[in-house]
């Protein structure tokens, strides 16, 4: 063999060799964004045989944006550093910290990748049940003080932490065992649709990522449908209160929040809609029964079985008038067999049927056929 034709197959086999190991670049403009429609907080970006994931907003304020890579073709030489967590599918076992997540195993058809939970009777889902009931789901304890040594023996392919609690304690923790760890920022979002769309987040992580665009289409145009149905032309808007108290203090949604931002596309005219926040707000007694008193409906009236255990409660819930003539209604009475409650676990990525809850209460001719799913009338006992 000449000496040109020995440096020709050294260069072959050099091409070769080095282009199995790829290289990705910091700049993301060189992957395709795969565009959401009403999600803020993450981002996905596929490239030849894996994607990154962008978590812009994983909790309120200001903080480093978390990028994952996810390696969809098993044995695939890539460049892993810079990444906060690398999975690799496929997957075959995961531990979540939250309710809302339990939702996306079962509609993506992947209720038994579930490993372990903490608190597992805060868990509705009847697929995830069954398999709680077959001793095939770990109890990680309650809340924050889940077991971390219990996460890491189950040795899971990757966990999805909700950053709403004290779990981001566990973060350093996980990574140090190297579990890849993903942070879920949900309910950062205020558009209805924006917290629903998450489930591609969860869908990418799971080699799912067209079932989860999918299962999201349908949501959008079911809410999109419904919304159609509230004319912007209603001039006599049935008037909303909310809240019950707590300690002296009434707690209401403030009117940059999710639930207010529900109530405004089913036609509601929310009576605390001053009151501005994302989050919970704090009132006084006297404050809410001067400006709501007279309101036609009460929703979210907490965990009460009956008008009658709400007066037994506090005899001042009987001055509302809505309260009178019997329109309270709660979220809560929907319960799985160990007492979660579904609209918690459910209601983020199903906003079309709180939405459809809303339409049918304030407007039930516009929903003739409908009947309610999260919500609930309560009555005298």
């Amino acid at each position: 063999m000449s000496n040109h034709s020995s440096l020709y197959l050294l260069l072959f086999f050099y091409v070769l060799f080095s282009a199995c190991e790829t290289s990705i670049s910091n700049n993301l403009s060189d992957l395709e964004e795969v565009p959401n429609q009403y999600a803020e907080g993450f981002a996905v970006f596929q490239g030849e045989g894996f994607k990154v994931i962008e978590v812009k907003q994983a909790f309120p304020g200001e903080h480093e944006t978390f990028r994952y890579l996810v390696v969809e073709k098993a044995d695939m030489e890539i460049d892993r550093s810079g990444f906060a967590a690398t999975v690799e599918l496929p997957i075959s076992k995961i531990v979540m910290t939250s309710t809302t997540h339990i939702p996306h195993l079962d509609y993506l058809g992947v209720s038994e990748l579930l490993a372990g939970f903490p608190n597992l009777d805060l868990i509705s889902s009847t697929a995830t049940r069954s398999l709680i009931d077959e001793g095939k789901v770990m109890d990680l304890g309650s809340g924050a003080q889940a077991n971390i040594e219990k996460i890491i023996d189950l040795e899971p392919d990757w966990v999805m932490i909700s950053t709403l609690g004290d779990d981001l304690k566990n973060l350093e923790i996980l990574k140090e065992a190297i579990i890849p760890t993903l942070l879920n920022g949900e309910y950062v979002e205020q558009h209805p649709l924006g917290r629903a769309e998450w489930i591609k987040f969860t869908g990418a992580l799971l080699g799912k990522f067209e079932e989860s665009e999918k299962v999201f289409k349908d949501i959008e145009a079911n809410y999109l449908e419904a919304e159609k149905l509230i004319s912007e032309s209603i001039l006599d808007k049935p008037k909303v209160m909310a809240g019950v108290m707590y300690k002296d203090i009434w707690y209401v949604p403030g009117s940059d929040s999710w639930g207010a931002r529900l109530l405004e596309k089913a036609g509601g005219d929310y009576l605390f809609n001053e009151q501005k926040g994302t989050g919970s707000v704090q009132l006084s007694y006297e404050y809410v029964l001067e400006n709501a008193q007279e309101a036609d409906f009460w929703l979210g009236a907490s965990d009460f079985s009956s008008l009658t255990e709400m007066k037994n409660s506090d005899p001042r819930y009987a001055h509302f008038q809505a309260f009178q003539k019997g329109n309270v209604y709660t979220y809560t009475s929907k319960k799985g067999p160990t007492g979660g409650i579904e609209y918690f676990e459910l209601g983020y990525l199903r906003p079309d049927l709180i939405l459809q809850d809303l339409i049918k209460i304030l407007y039930p001719e516009l929903l003739p056929e409908y009947s309610l799913y999260f919500y609930s009338q309560m009555h005298e006992k």
